[in-house]
């Protein structure tokens, strides 16, 4: 059967893995056994995709990342260039801690920039913006923004990747796609319009 996948010739693609429709595997990557690709994902070059490792749909990872054992990546994330994911908390050449590796869990459309570690066992949420370099060594919030070494939040961003600027009644619009969010407690959602419902004659 004729795969539904793209794997440019130098990619070595293992046995016993998922590689969705549409997504497409470029020069010098290796998708290991045991490891799942959603429907069209981008993988860049030189790229490592290790056993155990779930992408949902439509996820980017580009060049030069190794996506490590215990990482789990939801619909449309998107992985800078030379990003890193660590997997064991105390790594030892001469310690053997395989079966101790720490899930990471990076949310629905979240964003972590070029060169940004993150280190295991935190939660990415959903639509969160990771900038270029940070070292993220805890959790982050939905739609938050950091940054830094060690990343501290600097802001909130919308799902289309702006800045949002709160006004005193805790609402923000998205400049590109004019949706409206509001921070509330700490925390900040998306407001839901509902469609006008239809008149019934």
């Amino acid at each position: 059967m004729e795969k539904e996948y793209f794997a440019h010739e130098t990619a070595v693609i293992d046995e016993g893995c998922k590689i969705g429709r549409g997504t497409k595997i470029w020069h010098f990557s290796h998708v290991m056994s045991g490891s799942e690709i959603g429907d069209n994902c981008n993988i860049g070059q030189n790229v490592v995709i290790s056993p155990g490792v779930k992408l949902g749909r439509n996820v980017k990872v580009q060049n030069n990342i190794s996506v490590y054992t215990g990482v789990i990546c939801e619909d449309d994330v998107f992985l800078g260039p030379s990003a890193v994911f660590t997997n064991i908390v105390n790594p030892r050449s001469a310690v053997a801690r395989k079966d101790q590796y720490v899930k990471t869990i990076v949310e629905k459309g979240a964003t972590i920039g070029a060169n940004a570690t993150i280190v295991c066992g935190n939660r990415i949420g959903r639509f969160a913006f990771i900038g270029a370099g940070a070292v993220v060594t805890r959790d982050v919030a939905p739609y938050a923004l950091v940054m830094g070494n060690p990343a501290r939040q600097k802001g909130w961003m919308s799902e289309y990747g702006h800045r949002l600027d709160f006004d005193n009644t805790g609402t923000a619009s998205c400049p590109e796609s004019g949706e409206k969010y509001i921070l509330k407690d700490g925390m900040v959602t998306k407001i839901i319009e509902q469609a006008p419902s239809a008149e019934i004659k």
